[in-house]
């Protein structure tokens, strides 16, 4: 069964152009399936009933299992079933009735402007360290781009000239505007960390750590939380959280959703209407405290 996964993560990446967290998503939902499969004498996909899968969701909500992981899990058996009958193991799909549970969409957690201020004031020092870290955080707020997207950007991607910068996934290429605060802080970070930093050493990488060497998604996670806690702010702030705020306060100050849309690399507008939403939220709150009639 664990043959039949590989060939199925074999078929997305090179079919698909799936990423790597995808496929290892994928995978580990599906490890999970065959070891409840096996656990329950089922040794063949071929073997499989629906009613077997729907047990097996079943006991993912008797466990308590988030919806969300559920709903991941459907859609990872779904995906596998198509491909176990498209590939003649199976000679129906069992899965294409499987239901996944109503996901409600959260708002997500989104700074207000001085807490961004007081957050990205943090790195005032002048060690290379810090001199990195501030460039870091004005250049995550001022494109909104992933903690993934930052760490991976090559100094070709980075245009100061024009200030933009470009992303590059498996699907297309966007190219995304900064200010003048992530622009000065971005030079400084050329002319007084980055050589300091990579002690004659050579990085394709724009951001390097103090070793000299790529940056990594756990280092600059503490950076932040680090940051967060001498900001005396109380939340659990992310690197996501500034990609939130940055969407956020782009609509509540009027750029057109569909722009924000294509900063954000959002395939779908209805990812990027929730920020509409929080911005509507906002009015509204503004209004019932401020409106003498409300």
């Amino acid at each position: 069964m664990e043959k039949q996964i590989q060939l199925f993560i074999d078929y997305i990446h090179n079919k698909k152009k799936t990423s790597n967290n995808t496929e290892m998503s994928y995978k580990r939902d599906l490890l999970k399936v065959v070891s409840y499969l096996k656990d329950h004498g089922i040794k063949k996909w071929e073997d499989v009933t629906y009613e077997d899968l729907k047990a097996y969701i079943d006991s993912m909500f008797e466990e308590n299992f988030a919806n969300a992981s559920i709903s991941r899990s459907v859609a990872s058996v779904k995906a596998l079933f198509a491909f176990l009958q498209y590939s003649q193991v199976c000679e129906d799909d069992v899965a294409k009735d499987l239901k996944a549970p109503k996901i409600e969409k959260k708002m997500p957690s989104i700074l207000s402007k001085n807490e961004v201020t007081l957050l990205l004031e943090q790195p005032s020092g002048k060690t290379p360290k810090q001199i990195r870290d501030k460039a870091m955080l004005e250049l995550l707020y001022a494109t909104g781009i992933r903690v993934s997207e930052l760490i991976s950007l090559e100094n070709s991607d980075i245009n100061l000239n024009m200030d933009f910068i470009k992303i590059r996934d498996l699907k297309k290429e966007r190219l995304i505007p900064f200010g003048t605060k992530a622009h000065n802080a971005m030079t400084e970070y050329i002319l007084n960390s980055r050589d300091v930093l990579l002690e004659n050493n050579e990085s394709k990488y724009f951001f390097v750590n103090c070793s000299g060497t790529q940056m990594s998604r756990q280092g600059f996670w503490k950076l932040i939380k680090s940051y967060t806690k001498m900001a005396g702010i109380d939340a659990d702030i992310t690197p996501h959280t500034l990609r939130h705020s940055f969407a956020a306060h782009l609509v509540e100050n009027g750029a057109e959703l569909k722009a924000v849309q294509e900063m954000l690399g959002h395939s779908d507008i209805s990812t990027t209407q929730i920020y509409l939403n929080n911005t509507q939220n906002h009015l509204r709150d503004v209004y019932d405290k401020t409106h003498p009639r409300s």
